[in-house]
């Protein structure tokens, strides 16, 4: 496959995800899964849920059902990440962290 027509082809190939080329390799649907996994995983327990987690849920449904579903659940984990961060380190949940790490370096 050739590049789009007025723009030059890329004069390497790239064996690692690369957002600010090409974004060749970078599965964002599965890094949000992943991290959206892990962060369920404590806001389905009432003992962390709360009215702030609620209403992310709500949004992401909203995005979810959408036209830019992809870009608009993006946009929300991004606008989140904060938040996350937070949860996941009071659980101490390298996993957790790593996972959003990634996500956050291929797909912010």
């Amino acid at each position: 496959m050739g590049a789009p027509a007025g723009f030059p082809s890329l004069p390497v190939s790239l064996e690692q995800p690369d957002r600010y080329l090409t974004f060749q390799g970078i599965d964002f649907e599965g890094n949000m899964r992943t991290v959206l996994a892990h962060l369920f995983r404590y806001i389905d327990d009432p003992a962390f849920g709360n009215a702030f987690w609620d209403r992310f849920r709500a949004r992401l449904a909203a995005a979810e059902a959408g036209s830019a579903a992809l870009c608009d659940r993006l946009l929300l984990m991004h606008s989140h990440v904060y938040y996350m961060v937070e949860l996941f380190e009071a659980q101490d949940d390298a996993r957790a962290l790593a996972d959003l790490k990634r996500l956050e370096e291929e797909c912010f």
